[in-house]
């Protein structure tokens, strides 16, 4: 396992084959259909593919950059943190958590450890986090982790136009 990050209780490392599976499932609940359905993996097949281009990313800058979270104690993976680039030079954190990982700190402790590691790897210094606003559990994640709110308001999310809020953490 390709450690890139390593917090008290997690482990934030490159995706390999062997988790496409984690993939697959851990992508199937009702808040990744309801905030980021593009990362909706219905099939193992399609959790393969897509590992399989993650994969390919680490040697390069361009990105998605996105990295399996791995609980410690149980060696278990139970998400993603990814850096994704979204035009004119800027970058936007994403991350995930398993659903019946939710609620115990894991995305706000993966998020604070990979920031500082991500950005120096890419050569940036800001990170966009975009939300809809409805997604108030990844605002207060954005929050807890230092990023300051610059817009709220109507703004284009995946396939549409949404009320959304923009965040941005700076180094």
């Amino acid at each position: 396992m390709n450690v890139f990050v390593e917090t008290e209780r997690l482990l934030i490392t490159e995706m390999t084959m062997d988790m496409a599976m984690d993939v697959h499932k851990n992508s199937l609940d009702e808040d990744t259909r309801r905030f980021v359905p593009d990362e909706v993996f219905e099939t193992l097949e399609d959790a393969k593919e897509t590992v399989e281009f993650l994969m390919f990313q680490y040697g390069s800058a361009d990105g998605p950059l996105v990295y399996a979270v791995i609980l410690k104690d149980e060696d278990k993976n139970i998400g993603y943190v990814q850096l994704v680039p979204i035009g004119d030079g800027k970058w936007e954190i994403g991350y995930h958590v398993a659903k019946q990982y939710t609620c115990k700190g894991y995305a706000t402790e993966a998020v604070t450890a990979f920031l500082p590691v991500i950005v120096k790897k890419v050569g940036i210094d800001e990170v966009y986090g975009i939300r809809l606003l409805e997604n108030t559990s990844s605002g207060r994640v954005l929050e807890k982790c230092g990023f300051k709110t610059v817009f709220v308001g109507e703004g284009e999310y995946h396939d549409g136009v949404y009320e959304i809020s923009k965040s941005v953490w700076k180094l």
